[in-house]
């Protein structure tokens, strides 16, 4: 589970600033809190901004650090890292800043590291087991790598660690137990676009046709929703040219077939009711998902395989833009199985950006649950939550107060600034 991630000089973040999981004082929505190891984290979280204020910067922050944790052991000595730090500031060349912390193994991890260009600066791991304090495992600094005997693992790998790879990744990839499972965790959250979902439509197909965990968890969640059909029909077949969309532009049709001819591919029908004039049922037919079915059904299906996967495994699912193409009733839907105990026993996280304001009047969230990001006078990306924003009189933010409309009148920030 995460505790909270920290990000800086990256994109539009200059200054350092901290997403954090961990549950305040307050005591509305209990449900939505997971204890764990003396922890008490929340179940899910939202961001709120106005356009190109930073909210998917940060997310696209969270999924470049995985990125690098799973993939920097694969470059080579000479390839450069991906580096997109803040340009608008004269102090030039620092390096970006990524630490997460998070539960695992019944421990807290904090790992973390900087980079540029061209090399990995800094890079630390510590530990904190019970009311132990937290300990150093390995910490690495441009004079070379520290590593303790909590960490016999990484001990003689030091010399090993070319100048452009994580040495938690390589230590991994020599067999680290320890190094392993952090790198299990990192790849058990999910960074998805609520935009661009065709992504992982295959992922989701796939645990149709082959029924595998989340298959009936997602039909379910179809019959909830009502989309206007009664069942699905998943089958593997043959590729046949007249599944493409009709209105697919010539070239690209003549392409695909070239390449898919004599190739399988899965196919989903929906099921609808076929009706009489007096409204009688009188059997049924099958439509294309892709071509029949609205932008707002698809999505439904594209994510019902990283929903149910997540809350199936307990993992995280890091979502920008959730709300885009759904109705808003179905986007209440989806969180409910994220912050309801009984739908998500195994204490998977929900984060995700979006613009609607209902939301914030659903009864779906506390306080500390709700995240905003606001753009400074340097363009500078911050972010704050609302259960420590202080109200013009010095007040903080009333449980009963009307968060949307005092939301939409700004007077929480973080809304777009629009000239006549």
């Amino acid at each position: 589970m995460m505790i909270d991630f920290t990000v800086g000089n990256f994109l539009s973040f200059h200054a350092k600033r901290t997403l954090s999981f961990e549950a305040s004082g307050i005591s509305e929505f209990p449900e939505n809190i997971i204890k764990v190891g003396g922890l008490k984290l929340l179940r899910s979280a939202v961001v709120y901004g106005a356009n190109s204020s930073g909210k998917s910067n940060l997310i696209k922050g969270m999924d470049r650090m995985r990125d690098l944790i799973l993939n920097s052991v694969k470059l080579n000595d000479n390839e450069s890292l991906e580096y997109t730090p803040f340009l608008l500031s004269s102090a030039g060349n620092e390096p970006t800043f990524f630490e997460m912390r998070f539960y695992c193994l019944d421990k807290i991890f904090r790992y973390g590291f900087e980079h540029n260009e061209k090399i990995i600066i800094n890079e630390w791991l510590f530990v904190k087991q019970g009311s132990r304090k937290e300990v150093a495992l390995f910490i690495r600094t441009p004079e070379g790598i520290g590593v303790t005997s909590e960490f016999g693992e990484g001990i003689d790998k030091e010399k090993s660690t070319n100048d452009n790879r994580l040495f938690i990744s390589l230590v991994a990839q020599l067999g680290g137990k320890t190094s392993k499972n952090i790198l299990e965790w990192f790849r058990g959250y999910n960074v998805l676009s609520g935009i661009e979902h065709k992504d992982y439509t295959g992922f989701s197909l796939r645990m149709l046709l082959q029924k595998i965990k989340g298959f009936e968890e997602s039909l379910s969640l179809y019959q909830r929703l009502k989309l206007g059909f009664t069942d699905i029909n998943v089958k593997e077949v043959e590729f046949s040219s007249n599944e493409l969309p009709s209105n697919m532009p010539d070239n690209m049709r003549s392409k695909l077939v070239k390449e898919l001819q004599g190739k399988t591919m899965v196919s989903i029908k929906t099921v609808h009711n076929r009706y009489d004039e007096s409204g009688r049922v009188i059997g049924n037919i099958l439509f294309d998902k892709d071509e029949n079915e609205s932008e707002g059904t698809k999505k439904v299906f594209d994510l019902s395989g990283p929903i149910f996967d997540t809350l199936l495994g307990g993992k995280i699912l890091v979502i920008d833009e959730l709300d885009a193409k759904l109705h808003p009733l179905l986007t209440i839907q989806i969180i409910k199985l994220f912050n309801d105990p009984d739908t998500n026993p195994n204490n998977a996280q929900l984060f995700f950006a979006t613009h609607d304001t209902n939301l914030l009047n659903a009864g779906l969230f506390r306080r500390d649950q709700i995240w905003f990001t606001e753009k400074d006078t340097k363009e500078q990306t911050d972010l704050y939550n609302l259960i420590e924003f202080k109200l013009p009189d010095g007040s903080k933010v009333r449980n009963d107060s009307n968060l949307e409309l005092n939301y939409i009148r700004g007077r929480y920030g973080a809304i777009p600034f629009i000239t006549y």
